[in-house]
């Protein structure tokens, strides 16, 4: 292909849209972690159940994990900006409702709202990148900063959260969404184009419906077996789930116009860089789920110093994913993934060996500086990898990896770790204090310090020193599940990777 020439090479006006398009990547990362600070808020003055408490958590991500696939089909049938848009006002309206929100029940509502409307963002943003910038190294640029706003959403929501939650309601955390959805919905028809694909098919219905109702049915049945043990309606729960992605899957494969298409799994590039990102996601935010809490409730950090303690994770985000690239051009793209993941597991058995502020700082520097080239480079060989005129089928998947397992990750880790922290409160539970009051006690560390504000001085320090000790081994353990996890990955990428060519295209 000859070099692209001046009227191929993207203006200003581009690269204004794509700073238009980053915007909404950042707020719809953002809104995975900036909750996880409010969560001592939140227990307390919604009085949540622990199920209701990782509902709120993790609604966002199934929903958006659930809806991706198909709001990419759909973006390509009413086009891609009109998509964007109506799913920039749809956020707006369902942060509005989440920050109004007076009961557990209605912010689970308005939480799901937002990963429906979310589910826009990705494809949409995506697709109307290839659409502009048709140089490409100008279009690798601009990929990467697609990818860069998505990671540093995600690394600073906990940030954003401390500072709101320090001056402001908790409901600020999600006040801050609407300016930012508005401003997309006045810059994005003057600079954006509309893009359609006049060959697109048909949106399947029930490839819809079975897609969401495989997602929901199998994170509803796992979280049951991790919180209540081996029940039979959880067991029949998570078979059904599955059973519904089996037939999903089988219509995918059988149907003219698939919402997933299966033949880009034949690529070994792809399927090793979606496992990584996947089950590094999945570690990720099962562990900051008890970070944050611990930063908070067992240190006693105010919500500001809590966000403050986890700014050098995400300036050592930003340090790996910039880094990443030049690595990248420097030894195999495998290599640097796999050494990545090495680094990213020694960070979480750091984490899971000490405790304190600094085993923890230190323990998450390292893993976000191993975990940055996961997300980075893994992004790109997904996208690359993929035939062009698939990449935004595979950019939906590598979100749908993303926030599946992130959620996925809290639902399961996050569960166990629940457990790990009942089973230590039981266990070293103060002499002369009524065991009536364990399960209030046990549904959150929240709930255990709300219990011990009502009590005499010397019950309340012993209750509150079980709870922290107990809590403490919970992070512990959730840290050890996710060394093992990010290790395994890295065993999985070098044996996926051994001796291919990266550069090779998919054949079909």
């Amino acid at each position: 292909m000859s070099s692209a020439t001046s009227a191929t090479r993207a203006t200003a006006r581009e690269w204004t849209g794509l700073a238009v398009l980053a915007l909404p990547c950042l707020v719809y990362a953002m809104d995975l972690t900036v909750l996880n600070l409010a969560l001592p808020v939140l227990s307390r003055e919604l009085q949540p159940s622990s199920a209701q408490l990782l509902w709120i958590l993790d609604i966002y991500g199934f929903f958006v994990a659930g809806f991706l696939i198909t709001m990419g089909t759909l973006g390509d049938r009413i086009g891609r900006r009109r998509l964007l848009l109506l799913g920039a006002a749809f956020f707006a309206g369902a942060s509005a409702l989440a920050a109004l929100a007076h009961t557990a029940e209605l912010l689970v509502a308005a939480r799901a709202l937002l990963g429906l409307a979310g589910a826009t963002i990705a494809p949409s943003t995506m697709a109307l990148i290839r659409n502009m910038f048709h140089d490409a190294g100008q279009r690798q640029f601009a990929i990467g900063i697609w990818i860069a706003a998505f990671s540093l959403g995600s690394a600073i929501g906990p940030l954003v959260g401390g500072v709101l939650l320090e001056f402001f309601h908790w409901g600020s955390v999600f006040w801050l969404n609407v300016p930012v959805m508005a401003l997309t919905l006045v810059l994005g028809p003057r600079l954006l184009p509309e893009y359609r694909d006049p060959q697109a098919g048909r949106l399947d219905l029930a490839s819809v419906v079975l897609s969401l109702a495989a997602v929901l049915l199998t994170i509803y049945g796992l979280k049951q077996l991790a919180e209540h043990g081996s029940a039979l309606a959880s067991w029949a729960t998570t078979l059904l789930g599955l059973a519904v992605g089996a037939l999903f899957l089988r219509r995918q494969g059988r149907i003219a116009y698939p919402l997933l298409d299966l033949r880009l799994f034949r690529h070994a590039p792809f399927c090793a860089a979606l496992a990584a990102y996947g089950l590094t996601c999945l570690a990720m935010f099962g562990v900051y789920i008890f970070m944050t809490q611990y930063l908070q409730l067992v240190l006693e950090l105010t919500p500001l110093a809590a966000g403050i303690a986890t700014l050098p994770w995400a300036l050592s985000f930003v340090v790996g994913s910039l880094a990443a690239p030049r690595l990248a051009a420097r030894w195999p793209r495998a290599r640097v993934i796999v050494v990545g993941l090495v680094a990213a597991a020694l960070g979480f058995g750091l984490l899971a060996a000490g405790q304190g502020l600094w085993t923890l700082v230190p323990a998450t520097v390292v893993m976000a500086l191993g975990m940055a080239p996961v997300f980075t480079i893994g992004n790109e060989i997904i996208i690359t990898t993929a035939p062009p005129e698939r990449a935004g089928a595979a950019s939906a998947l590598s979100e749908t990896a993303s926030e599946f397992s992130g959620a996925l990750g809290i639902a399961l880790l996050g569960s166990a770790g629940m457990v790990v922290y009942r089973h230590g409160l039981g266990a070293g539970w103060p002499a002369g204090l009524e065991r009536e009051l364990l399960p209030a006690a046990g549904a959150s560390l929240g709930g255990a310090v709300h219990l011990a504000e009502g009590l005499p001085a010397a019950t309340a320090a012993a209750l509150l020193q079980t709870a922290h000790a107990s809590f403490t081994n919970a992070l512990q353990a959730i840290a050890l599940a996710g060394a093992v996890m990010v290790a395994g990955a890295a065993w999985l990428v070098a044996r996926m990777l051994r001796g291919v060519d990266l550069s090779a295209a998919p054949q079909h």
